[in-house]
């Protein structure tokens, strides 16, 4: 490897750690899910299942983020040959690599309640990996939705700096005008704040638009396959209680479960399916929100255009270029 590949290796890392893709690392998850299952169906023990996934370095197959997730796969296979737990080695190498993917926690609960439960373990990872690849899929969808108001934000917010360049490249003296009398200082530090507090005003918008919930309808994908394992419901909700809390997570399935059993109960139909069709349903109102949200967003931005950013743009390019003409004026009339 080269001096320049190396470099180019290694910026890509800090950028994919700076900005994490939560789309990505899902799929990454999800991918990983659907290798073990295939091993599973294979014949393969679970105890050596999880070594073969582990195929190298940080980005071979797609299947990674970055260096921190293989040390993840690395401890799981080093605790299912110890006959250890999969989900506590998953939450200690989570531990030691703060950057590593939260999303590798829903593969340890997932095996954990499987084991728990005695849920077959490759139906069970795919169809784990399947309500993965819906949350990725709403990811890029809410993503995609907000991408033009987010975009023309920032565009937006670089006006008033573009309008000082124009006056400038015209021939009109704004720069002077800017820091050479006391008015054009004051502008300065008005529209300087002003752009600070849209930008900050923006940005809190932007980011109450793509603010997700935890994966919507996992934990009740959870407890449906611990029932398919044949554990009754109130065990079902404990293994998957335990699992998540073994794991830091939250364990909020019991009013959830609750709905759905009562509704069961009145239909007579089988309540893991209803389970899973809840946890669907979820999903495709997650959708929805995501795409009210970003119709939301392009309105809701319109109030730090007109409250901070024109202001601004009125101060730095507006009335810099009055004062110079004027000052022109006068002065070729003297």
């Amino acid at each position: 490897m080269t001096a320049a590949t190396s470099l180019r290796s290694r910026v890509a890392t800090r950028l994919r750690r700076r900005k994490p893709d939560p789309a990505a690392e899902l799929d990454a998850v999800a991918a990983i899910a659907e290798r073990l299952a295939v091993l599973l169906s294979a014949g393969v023990p679970a105890t050596v299942a999880w070594s073969h996934v582990d195929v190298g370095p940080a980005g071979e197959g797609g299947a990674r983020v970055d260096d921190g997730d293989v040390a993840v796969l690395r401890a799981a296979a080093a605790a299912a040959a110890d006959g250890e737990s999969i989900a506590a080695a998953i939450a200690s190498a989570r531990a030691a690599a703060p950057r590593t993917s939260a999303r590798w926690a829903i593969l340890g609960a997932a095996w954990e309640v499987a084991v728990e439960s005695g849920a077959p373990l490759a139906s069970g990872l795919r169809e784990l990996a399947g309500a993965l690849r819906d949350e990725a899929q709403l990811r890029r969808e809410v993503g995609t939705a907000l991408a033009g108001p987010v975009s023309s934000a920032r565009l937006v917010l670089a006006l008033p700096l573009i309008a000082v360049v124009f006056g400038a490249a015209f021939g009109f003296d704004t720069v002077a005008v800017l820091f050479g009398n006391p008015l054009g200082v004051a502008c300065v530090v008005g529209g300087v704040l002003l752009l600070w507090a849209g930008r900050r005003w923006s940005r809190a918008l932007v980011a109450r638009a793509t603010s997700h919930e935890a994966e919507r309808g996992l934990e009740l994908e959870l407890v449906a396959m611990a029932m398919s394992g044949g554990a009754a419901v109130e065990r079902a909700r404990a293994i998957v209680r335990g699992a998540l809390a073994s794991l830091g997570g939250t364990a909020s399935v019991a009013d959830d479960v609750d709905v759905v059993i009562a509704v069961a109960a009145r239909a007579g139909a089988p309540v893991a399916d209803l389970l899973r069709a809840e946890a669907a349903r979820r999903r495709r109102a997650a959708r929805a929100d995501g795409a009210a949200r970003a119709a939301a967003l392009g309105v809701r931005l319109m109030l730090p255009l007109g409250v901070c950013v024109l202001p601004a743009f009125v101060l730095l390019g507006v009335v810099p270029l009055i004062v110079s003409v004027v000052t022109g004026t006068l002065g070729g009339a003297a």
